[in-house]
Formats: structure tokens, sequence, C-alpha cells
């Protein structure tokens, strides 16, 4: 075990720890620049999703709607609770403002990476899928298969699994802290829900979230904007330390503006996903007029899951008088939790649960389907996939029954390290073939057609699914 938890370590410090985070940024603000900062002019264009249903009309396909709050569902987690506290504790506020950078230039890469995902969908039945796997297969040729294969054997590994794992735990202890309810009751309540929700497939996925993610996004900004407007006369300061600690002017913690970008990076991408290739395998599932439809979509989840989410937890904890810059000893979801309990009282603990209840268990059905997608591109038969369901609900029971149960998923984070190096490497490959979705995207805009529309004719030689794309 020790030569294991040392191998993936190593793992963990060549990927995440040297070269992972810089590829992320650097290619962030390439794809920023060459697309003449896509994610910016099509800001307006990304709020249309929200009211368009499928596109061909099918009830039991997925409408663009449906796919970006699943994806908001998976992004938004604990990490934009714990998560954000601990960039700040470590980061001081200034990695609040290095989340807000990596953000925005991760936009740009959300946006080439889903709409790869959806030019390569294939039709499944009633349904689509798609994803990096599949995207590496029919963009780059067969001869990448064995790259494709690496890349779902993480992806199943890190978020179906370990992730899920860690989700049931999350779940658990937060409900026995603050409500001294067991956890083997709270394990046996997700098992039964996570179970009967993943066998009704990706429609009742879809379903679910379309249900719960906007329930516990508007509950927690709600939360948030109360705190804000209650302290409103102290936003300015906040401000002004954000900016003075990013760029060194104002020291919060060791480390000073090196701990703020290192931090704020880090929590930002981990926060996110942009460019990790996990939310392409949810925008392929929508039915959409064009690939680059979704691509537009799946870059407003990003804002959402860090401009907007993120930014009420770092609110809520600047705007208190619990966090002490430079002071150890309280951090993670107990930050977050006490500085809410010192604006609005005590109740707001069990109201911090709830969301925490909610953000763990979206993310939960999200990471299950990130695993069955990655699963079904390496194989068609019906046994694997009833087994990883088996395992999903098993993992997330015993993640919550046992609190060290987690610790056996050390290979976790490494591995959603070795997902994202092939997932940058395919989009480098792929990247022109983005280019030239975009570019036909912008010609009809151009000629007055409001809503553009995908011709297959237009690339006949790309390797495209015609039953997914039927010539509207």
């Amino acid at each position: 075990m020790e030569f294991l938890q040392s191998f993936f370590g190593l793992i963990g410090d060549l990927t995440w720890g040297t070269s992972l985070i810089p590829f992320l940024v650097i290619f962030g603000v390439f794809f920023t620049i060459v697309t003449d900062f896509v994610q910016f002019r099509f800001f307006k264009r990304m709020f249309s999703v929200l009211k368009k249903p499928a596109q061909t009309g099918n009830k039991d396909t997925i409408s663009g709607r449906e796919a970006l709050l699943l994806s908001i569902g998976g992004r938004v987690g604990g990490g934009n609770i714990a998560g954000v506290a601990v960039a700040i504790t470590l980061g001081g506020p200034g990695a609040v403002f290095w989340m807000w950078a990596i953000a925005l230039v991760g936009m740009a890469t959300s946006l080439v990476e889903c709409t790869l995902a959806q030019l390569y969908k294939r039709k499944d039945g009633n349904e689509f899928r798609g994803g990096a796997s599949r995207a590496i297969v029919h963009g780059l040729g067969k001869n990448y298969r064995w790259l494709a294969t690496a890349y779902s054997v993480c992806l199943i590994a890190s978020f179906a699994l370990g992730f899920n794992a860690f989700q049931g735990n999350t779940v658990a202890g937060a409900a026995q802290d603050s409500l001294g309810i067991d956890r083997i009751y709270t394990g046996i309540f997700l098992a039964i829900v996570v179970a009967f929700i993943i066998y009704g497939g990706i429609k009742r996925i879809a379903k679910t979230a379309d249900v719960i993610v906007p329930i516990m996004a508007v509950a927690y900004v709600a939360i948030a904007i109360i705190t804000i407007l209650m302290n409103i006369t102290h936003i300015p300061h906040v401000l002004t330390e954000i900016f003075e600690n990013a760029f060194g002017i104002k020291t919060a913690v060791s480390g000073g503006m090196g701990a703020a970008i290192a931090q704020g990076l880090r929590r930002g991408l981990f926060s996110n996903e942009a460019g990790l290739g996990s939310a392409p395998n949810v925008a392929a599932t929508a039915d959409v007029p064009h690939p680059v439809s979704q691509g537009i979509a799946q870059s407003l989840s990003v804002f959402i899951d860090t401009m907007v989410v993120c930014s009420c937890t770092a609110f809520i904890i600047l705007l208190g008088d619990v966090y002490v810059p430079g002071a150890q000893g309280i951090d993670g979801v107990v930050l977050t939790q006490q500085s809410l309990v010192s604006h609005l009282g005590g109740w707001t603990q069990y109201y911090l649960t709830f969301a925490i209840l909610l953000f763990s268990f979206s993310s939960v059905v999200y990471n299950y389907y990130l695993g069955e997608n990655a699963l079904t591109s390496m194989t068609q038969k019906k046994l694997p996939v009833h087994v990883l369901r088996w395992a999903v609900v098993a993992l997330v029971f015993i993640g919550a029954v046992a609190p060290s149960a987690t610790d056996v998923f050390f290979f976790s984070d490494p591995l959603m390290g070795v997902l994202a190096i092939i997932n940058l490497l395919a989009l480098i490959m792929l990247f022109p073939t983005a280019m030239r979705l975009l570019q036909d995207y912008r010609k009809q805009l151009k000629q007055g057609i409001e809503e553009p529309v995908f011709n297959p004719d237009d690339f006949k030689d790309l390797d495209i699914d015609r039953e997914a794309w039927v010539k509207q």
C-alpha cells in the first residue's frame, strides 16, 4: 500500500504539482486569444439556452438547458464551499482574484472541449453519447483508441469511484455534525436514492438535476446576497483587499502574491473543471442545432460555478470577522459555516448542511454518469454498466458510514491529473476542427440567422454520426 501511495503521489506531483496548472492556464489564454475572446463576445447568447427545448422535439432527448444544469450540478460541489475557504486561508484574499481570472479564460477552454464533444457525439437509441474519449477516437482516428481507453479508465476510477466515495463522506459528516444523524442512516438514504436515479438513465438523471440544481443554486446565492446586503458598506474594502493581495501590494499570508496565485488557480480549476474533459461527457447528451450552441452554454456553466457560487463563499468569509489573515486552525467548510453563523445566526449551520447535501448529491449523480459514459465508450455490453452502478451505490454507502474509508481512494486526484493532460493534448490536436465549427457558427450569425444550424454536408471529411446530426 505504501508503494502505491508513493507511486500515485509521484503522479500527482508531476501533474498537479508541476505541469498541469501552467498548461491549463496557457491553453486557456491561447484559446481565448485565437477564438477572438469568444466567451465575452457570446456572453449574452449563453443565456438563450435556458429557454430552448430539445432541437428535434423528441421528449426522450436532453435539451441544452437540462445538459447545462446537469453540468452545473457536477461542477458545483463541496469545493465551492470548503475549497474556497481553503484557498483564502492558504493564499489570502488575493486568491479570489486569481480564481476569477482562471474562470474567465477557462470559459474558452470549456467552450472548445464541449463543442468538440457535441460534434463527435453518437446516437445511442433515443440518447446521445459523447465526450473526450469519443472525440479522440473519431476526431484523431482509431490509432488513438489506446489514448481514449486510458482516458476512460482514469475518468471511471477518479470520478465515478473515488470522488463519489468522497461525496458520500461529505454528506454523512455534515449531517452527523449539524443534525446528529448517524452516518449509517445517511448512507442508506443516499444509496437508495442514488440507485433509483441512476437506474433511470440519463433522462432521469437530467430531470433530477433540472429540479435540484436551481434550488441549490438559488438557495445558496440568496443567503450570500442577504449577507452582502447586510454588509454593503464594507464591499469596497473587501474588493480593495482582494486586488491588493492578488498583486502583492499588501501581503496577508506567508508566500504573498505567489501563494495567492497558486491557491487561486488550483482551487478555481478544481472547482470549474475547465480543461479536464469531464463536462463534455454531459455536453454531448444535449439535442441542439449546432455544436457551438452547447459549447457556449457550457461556458456559462464555468461562469456560474466560479464567478457566482465561489464568489458567494468568498464574500461570506471576507465580510465576516471569523477569518483572520495568516491565522491557522479554522479552514474548509468550518470557516464558511462559522462565518455564516457570525452574519445571520446559528440556524444557518443547518441551512449550510442542506446546501452541502444538495451540492454533493448532484455531484454524485453527475460523477456516476461520467463513469457510465466512459465505460460505454469501451464496451457496449450491459453487464459492465450494471456492475458500475452497484459499485457506485456501494461506494457512496461505504464512504458515508466509514469516516476513514475515503483514504483508500488516494489515487483519485492523481488520475484526474492524468486525464486532464490527455484531454489537453487532444484539444490542441483537434483545435483546428473546433475553429472550423466556430467560423461556421459566426458566418451564419453574420447572415442574419438567429439560431445557426449545423449542416453535416459541410463537414464530410469528418467522422460524424449522421444519425446524430440529421440535416435540418
